[in-house]
């Protein structure tokens, strides 16, 4: 059936009557995109301050990454794990070498790969520490984001997340984020067997931890035989200045989970790498995937990590994001009280003024040609593509000054 084109609204009010309404989408309806930029069904052209949630750091439609795509969907793209493939082999190979583990699990979405840890974590547990079957404990943090299914919004401390689904699954210790001495009382107990932790938070407003932080807390857990399980799906990937953000600071996460940026955004692809001693102790059968490692994704998720260390994108990411940050701290406004964030993984904490909030700021930054959306009703997320360059950094940083005038 051919695509009509229809006017904005006509797009909007289509998903409203067809679609579920679990997502609340700015009033822009797109149509193309390519590197930083995104257009909509109208030809205007934006500024693409999202990244899709950071899963279009490489830019979006990188040539490179949709060659191989193209190349490969000819050939073969699915076969499931039933038989081996003549792809995953290259791909585990060049994952587990790119980022220094013994073993990669792939899977397809964020929430997948965290799922995956958490299974992980309680076989070791079971298996390797010696912890008695269905007493193993894994602690997460307070204002957590690391997927929605039914497990990980019990470890959640958000109602939007979690409330009326119910009941919830056990298991789970619940400690307020930076805070060592909290992680140090709660490693007293003896039933511990994991920490999972996101680097920075990104959907708790870009929230970055005091340095030094992420070291204790993984010292910690080496001291009390725990495992130190890093959610990079959002952080990873040079966002933040660092292929890791775990490697700001020089830990190597027992457990690694990876998601988003692996494919460029081209489609879904997620990983979870560690140690012989942790994957292991998955015996065929105990978990598993159906396009999970399917030879499209492995493909396209070779090309897209080749692209992040070709391109040196962590060093245009690390240079840029000072940048980024230095301009916005230069907008007088009472509108801004905080501007955050490392890398090109930033935030601004907004001031409501007159009634307006972080949501009327979007929506003007969108009237205005740039795209971004916030978290929480007075933060606003900002983390373009990667391969931005400064001048058009600097072009999209007097749009967010403009529009920031605009509610005095």
């Amino acid at each position: 059936m051919a695509t009509k084109k229809m006017k904005p609204e006509e797009y909007i009010a289509k998903e409203d009557k067809y679609g579920a309404h679990n997502y609340h989408p700015l009033p822009v309806v797109l149509s193309k995109g390519k590197g930083i930029y995104l257009w909509d069904v109208e030809g205007k052209q934006y500024f693409d301050f999202l990244s899709a949630y950071s899963a279009v750091n490489q830019g979006h439609c990188h040539p490179k990454i949709i060659a191989e795509l193209k190349k490969q969907a000819s050939k073969l793209t699915l076969t499931s794990r039933a038989f081996y493939n003549n792809i995953l082999g290259e791909f585990e190979e060049y994952i587990t070498k790119y980022f220094g583990y013994d073993k990669v699990l792939p899977m397809n979405s964020g929430a997948e790969g965290d799922e995956t840890a958490l299974k992980l974590c309680r076989k070791w547990a079971y298996k390797v520490k010696g912890i008695k079957e269905d007493e193993a404990k894994i602690i997460v943090c307070e204002n957590n984001f690391h997927g929605r299914t039914i497990t990980i919004v019990s470890m959640s401390t958000d109602p939007d997340s979690y409330a009326g689904f119910g009941p919830y699954t056990p298991g789970f210790i619940k400690i307020p984020y930076n805070d060592i001495k909290a992680l140090e009382d709660a490693l007293k107990d003896k039933n511990i067997a994991g920490f999972l932790v996101e680097p920075i938070q990104g959907e708790a407003g870009v929230f970055v931890p005091d340095a030094g932080y992420l070291k204790k807390a993984y010292d910690l857990c080496k001291k009390n035989n725990v495992l130190f399980i890093a959610d990079e799906v959002q952080t990873g990937l040079a966002r933040t200045g660092k292929l890791l953000a775990c490697d700001h600071e020089g830990v190597r996460p027992d457990i690694l989970i990876l998601g988003k940026a692996l494919s460029g955004g081209v489609l879904p692809v997620s990983a979870v790498l560690a140690d012989n001693e942790i994957m292991l102790t998955i015996k065929p059968g105990e978990h598993g995937s159906t396009f999970g490692g399917n030879p499209l994704a492995c493909k396209v998720a070779i090309a897209a990590l080749q692209v992040i260390k070709e391109e040196k994108l962590s060093k245009r990411s690390e240079e840029l994001g000072e940048i980024f940050r230095t301009e916005l701290k230069k907008i007088k406004s009472p509108m801004i009280e905080l501007v955050r964030g490392k890398g090109l993984l930033n935030a601004v904490v907004i001031k409501p003024m007159n009634g307006k909030e972080a949501w009327d700021v979007c929506v003007a930054l969108k009237e205005n040609g740039l795209l971004a959306k916030p978290t929480h009703q007075h933060i606003i997320r900002f983390a373009p593509p990667l391969v931005i360059k400064k001048a058009e950094l600097m072009k999209a940083v007097s749009i967010i000054a403009k529009t920031i005038k605009q509610f005095e």
